[in-house]
């Protein structure tokens, strides 16, 4: 088995000692190797630190070697998007507009759009049309220099449908390059044959969707959308325990709309994250940090839905480990552009530095779906899910706003990106 040899860098961006996920000022120590290589076999990092000490280590190697030039480039660990919502079917353009003449995405909802929308959509899809859709967007989060995505279901609101997304995210992830974590939310919205019945759909989600999901082991975590007009905390609390006894790990939609104590609620569960947090209250900021609960910030929406955006700064500061995602969703966030995302945060939250994006997207982000042993950082021993921008130094991605440096990707330690284009890859199907 050849080795490669990633050659020369300008910057090799390591984020190494990532046992645990990082807060406050261990956010911006990205472990920098000034003129750094990375070797890689078997899909796996056998070696980082200065090029001199690799040119050491290949003398005493007497097999093929493929080697990248990365002269004037960095190196990264390959984008982690802890947050998306992946399979579903049809689109929303016209909620954009709908937005810009006043109107607001709960009333959407509520008047039969957004969420319910989509599931009318996705319920008419096939398996086989799902995984087109879905693909397409997987390729494009490759191009973005994205090697692991979370995908949550929630589009079907039945157990059929709900199924279905589970059931084509799990076939992408066996035939696709890049790694999809699932995540059970059933309890995304109340389905419209519900509307009135809601303590029964609850029902239902823990005692009929949650059992079957769990036995057929389609998803490792479970979220619920904790929201004024969705799910309350007390229903929230009850869908998330009961996917903790079923050995679903919890995550929650938490504090997106209005401060509604979902903040405070992933606490309370142990939630290895909560997601979008708007306006999350100081109360429940400084529970997250008690806890331990990472908070999975979503600008891109923010931004899209023109909201104000999470408070990151005061997260940061509070000792919450904090983590970027695109929530690629048809309706408030419709882009795999991870790399934006991360200028947004540096330019709408007032968040973040550029080394703390990149903390943010990586190893932080990794430990969000709970696989920081395996990816998030460039360390020995870790998958060689690694990214060549054409950039200088880190600085430079946040620098050049909305625009795609990636130049190689690396998946497992086979190239699927090249010179920014995407090698042909099979298209999996039903």
């Amino acid at each position: 088995m050849s080795i490669t040899y990633i050659k020369c860098a300008a910057q090799v961006i390591t984020v190494k000692g990532g046992n645990q996920p990082r807060r406050v000022e261990e956010m911006s120590d990205l472990g920098i190797i000034e003129n750094g290589s990375v070797l890689v076999k078997n899909g796996r990092i056998v070696f980082v630190g200065p090029d001199v000490k690799a040119q050491e280590y290949l003398e005493h190697i007497h097999k093929p070697i493929n080697i990248i030039d990365a002269e004037g480039k960095i190196v990264t660990p390959g984008l982690i998007d802890p947050h998306t919502h992946l399979v579903f079917g049809g689109s929303r353009e016209k909620e954009l507009e709908m937005r810009l003449n006043g109107a607001k995405y709960i009333d959407i909802l509520k008047a039969g759009g957004g969420i319910l929308q989509t599931t009318v959509s996705t319920r008419q899809a096939t398996e086989e049309e799902l995984i087109k859709q879905s693909t397409k967007r997987l390729n494009k989060f490759l191009q973005y220099g994205v090697t692991t995505v979370e995908a949550k279901s929630g589009y079907g609101l039945n157990l059929k449908d709900e199924i279905k997304q589970l059931k084509v995210a799990k076939k992408l992830n066996e035939q696709h390059p890049v790694d999809i974590v699932s995540t059970f939310m059933g309890a995304h919205a109340v389905p419209v044959e519900y509307k009135g019945n809601e303590d029964e759909f609850v029902r239902f989600v823990i005692e009929e969707m949650i059992p079957i999901v769990a036995k057929e082991e389609l998803a490792e975590f479970c979220d619920v959308f904790c929201e004024e007009g969705v799910f309350t905390v007390e229903q929230s609390d009850r869908i998330l325990q009961a996917g903790k006894a079923y050995g679903l790990k919890p995550k929650i939609h938490a504090d997106e709309i209005v401060s509604f104590g979902g903040a405070e609620l992933a606490a309370k569960v142990g939630a290895v994250s909560a997601d979008h947090l708007l306006k999350a209250s100081d109360q429940g900021i400084k529970q997250m940090a008690e806890s331990g609960v990472i908070a999975v910030l979503l600008p891109g929406t923010a931004f899209f839905l023109m909201e104000e955006p999470a408070r990151a700064r005061k997260m940061i500061e509070a000792g919450v480990p904090v983590a970027l995602s695109t929530d690629r969703n048809p309706g408030s966030s419709p882009t795999e552009s991870l790399p934006f995302i991360m200028n947004l945060a540096c330019l709408t939250m007032k968040m973040m530095t550029p080394a703390e994006v990149l903390t943010a997207c990586t190893i932080n982000a990794a430990h969000a779906i709970c696989k920081g042993d395996q990816i998030g950082s460039i360390e020995v021993g870790k998958k060689a899910d690694l990214v060549l921008f054409d950039a200088p130094n880190y600085q430079t991605l946040q620098y050049n706003y909305a625009v795609n440096l990636v130049d190689t990707v690396l998946k497992d330690g086979k190239v699927v990106v090249e010179g920014g284009v995407l090698h042909e890859l099979s298209v999996p199907t039903a």
